[in-house]
């Protein structure tokens, strides 16, 4: 993976991607994935704040914030 400074590392999927492939996992995450799966305007090409904002649109309760926020890292080390 080719690292310019001052720029994040490319990845081969974005956030929204990652996240969606991660449906049948268990967990807060697998409950993000799957709901994620079935909203129609879910950020699928968007990054960690893109769904955010998107959760916060929905209203959606703290827990899938925190689910966010563990899959980030998760993703970050993909």
């Amino acid at each position: 993976m080719m690292r310019i400074e001052g720029l994040a590392p490319a990845r081969s999927l974005a956030f929204g991607e990652w996240l969606l492939a991660q449906k049948d996992r268990g967990g807060l995450i697998g409950t993000l994935a799957a709901g994620a799966a079935a909203d129609r305007a879910f950020p699928n090409q968007g990054n960690p704040e893109d769904v955010r904002a998107r959760l916060r649109a929905l209203q959606a309760d703290g827990d899938m914030f925190e689910a966010v926020d563990d899959a980030e890292l998760d993703w970050a080390a993909y």
